[in-house]
């Protein structure tokens, strides 16, 4: 008996996404009115937010609170710690669950996330941003461009992606012969485990897997636990079924000890600090022979970012790149600008700019639309950045020329502060900050070489940096020469700002896998293909043609 062919790759048609228009906020325009009503209502209240596993919401004795940054008295949601007892449990609900989800077509999946994406691009616009700018301490627009458009986008194209992956065909040299790829989940779980400085990410580390067919275990940041339980809520609104992703606040050691242990691991998809991920995959790698599959493992785990300024540079672009990339959110996005290199001829120029702007800058209330940033994110944060600051008050390697003053009474506020490092290989150029402060080594202008050569290799990173020249020659042998020191690369531009499916971000060395979220291939970092070769005619001989001479 002969039949059609079994196996089929559907994709939705005539699907084509956008990057969603940036609001503009402006006094009396309607998103600024429907922001400040989220607002409100949002600073109003304590949100309970449940520990959520399949269908059921859990609350533990385990009892947390999420405070506003900028005014750290102020408590906006109360959530709760899973135990490793409840971590497994999701575990096998997201195991349980993954069978089922990864039998549902592609295209309906990605119908799922065309509505959610419609859903924040709307109806839940104003409370992602309200959330994450109380939340996190963002100001309106850090708001606007993370948990509105970046998340639309990560949603929207991420779909397109794997709507996409059904435009390759195997060949099938013969109609006796059909030779199919389809893409399937991987059977086990996925583990989430999302940073505070994105809400984006968050989104996106959960969801992406779960597109491609996967039960997912996410564990959000705590100090941006409301925005991520929005998104949430969302995604189950719009049709992600229980279970499919679990939402499970819990202790970091304790979740990742109880996900490495369990033989049903697929991957673990992080965003956070190295000695974190580093810890993730040594147990992992520990444990290998009692997974089920090779666990997938993708880290975005932050970097030291450059400018290097050559004398051609072009000096307004300098000073206002480098003060929008050192201090926009405080510092706290992974591209943040942490050090420049500034050639002597250039640098009273530069100097001048950066400090004219910088004291005319607004640090204050997330709710005041005149703040150009708030505060850090906690007081551990707080406390950290402080350390370098002090550190470079204490040593005459270092001028403070701007800022260095912090105050964490009302809430955890740092000023953007300027240093100025003689000593090109000291630990402030070195580590990663992850604050308000740029560090500025003054090179002299024939040094150039030396300082690429420095500055590739002084610290283990490589996530962004930017070059700024108007010397075409230069450029051309600059973008060769730091090849190797950044995942994302600008010429003439800051080193923040990549745009879904325009800049895919990640960076390389200590700074993460570069799986390029945000671009097509990283939906298939968590998609198991399966080849399928079906005939259509009678196997009929076991010898070949020459054996019968």
């Amino acid at each position: 008996m002969q039949f059609g062919s079994l196996v089929s790759v559907e994709k939705v048609p005539n699907l084509k996404v956008q990057n969603e228009p940036i609001l503009g906020y402006l006094p009396g325009s309607k998103e600024r009115k429907d922001l400040e009503k989220a607002l409100q209502e949002t600073a109003s209240k304590v949100e309970d937010v449940p520990i959520v596993i399949g269908e059921e919401e859990i609350r533990t004795k385990n009892v947390q609170y999420q405070v506003m940054p900028h005014d750290h008295s102020k408590k906006i949601a109360q959530y709760y710690y899973a135990t490793p007892d409840l971590i497994k449990k999701a575990i096998d609900t997201a195991t349980e669950a993954q069978k089922k989800w990864d039998r549902v077509p592609m295209q309906e999946r990605i119908k799922i996330w065309m509505r959610a994406a419609d859903l924040m691009a709307d109806k839940y616009r104003a409370q992602l941003n309200a959330t994450t700018m109380l939340g996190q301490a963002k100001v309106v627009i850090q708001a606007e461009i993370d948990s509105a458009c970046e998340l639309i986008d990560f949603i929207r194209f991420n779909a397109q992606f794997a709507n996409d992956l059904a435009d390759y065909s195997p060949i099938s040299p013969s109609k006796e012969v059909k030779n199919t790829l389809r893409y399937r989940g991987i059977d086990g779980f996925i583990g989430a485990v999302s940073p505070f400085n994105f809400t984006a990410i968050g989104g996106n580390l959960a969801y992406t897997p779960a597109l491609m067919g996967n039960g997912v275990l996410w564990k959000p940041s705590d100090t941006a636990l409301l925005s991520n339980y929005t998104i949430f809520k969302i995604m189950r609104e719009a049709g992600v079924p229980a279970g499919v992703v679990n939402f499970v606040p819990a202790l970091g050691p304790d979740f990742g000890d109880t996900i490495t242990s369990s033989p049903h691991l697929a991957g673990i998809n992080f965003t956070g600090s190295v000695p974190t991920f580093n810890r993730l995959w040594r147990q992992v790698g520990e444990r290998l022979n009692t997974y089920r599959n090779f666990p997938r493992l993708i880290g975005e785990c932050g970097g030291k970012n450059y400018h290097l300024v050559h004398s051609s540079a072009d000096v307004t672009s300098v000073v206002t790149g480098t003060i929008r990339s050192a201090f926009e959110y405080s510092g706290q996005k992974c591209s943040a600008c942490s050090r420049a290199y500034i050639p002597k001829s250039l640098w009273p120029k530069v100097k001048e700019g950066l400090l004219k702007i910088r004291d005319e800058l607004v640090i204050g209330d997330v709710t005041d639309y005149k703040s150009f940033t708030s505060a850090v994110i906690d007081k551990a944060a707080f406390n950290r950045i402080k350390g370098y600051i002090d550190y470079a008050k204490s040593s005459k390697k270092h001028e403070i020329i701007g800022g260095g003053q912090y105050d964490d009474s009302k809430g955890y506020f740092v000023q953007p502060t300027i240093i100025v490092c003689n000593d090109p290989t000291d630990k402030i150029i070195k580590e990663e900050i992850f604050g308000p402060v740029l560090t500025v080594y003054i090179y002299e202008d024939k040094d150039i070489d030396s300082v690429i050569e420095t500055l590739s290799n002084v610290t283990p990173y490589a996530l962004t940096g930017a070059v700024f020249a108007q010397d075409e020659k230069f450029a051309r042998e600059a973008v060769e020469k730091l090849k190797m020191t950044a995942g994302n690369f600008y010429i003439n531009d800051k080193s923040t700002g990549s745009v879904v499916g325009q800049q895919p971000f990640g960076g390389s060395r200590m700074s993460g896998t570069n799986d390029k979220a945000g671009g097509p291939h990283y939906v298939l970092r968590w998609a198991n293909p399966q080849s399928v070769k079906q005939t259509f005619v009678p196997l009929t001989e076991i010898s070949y043609p020459y054996m019968k001479g």
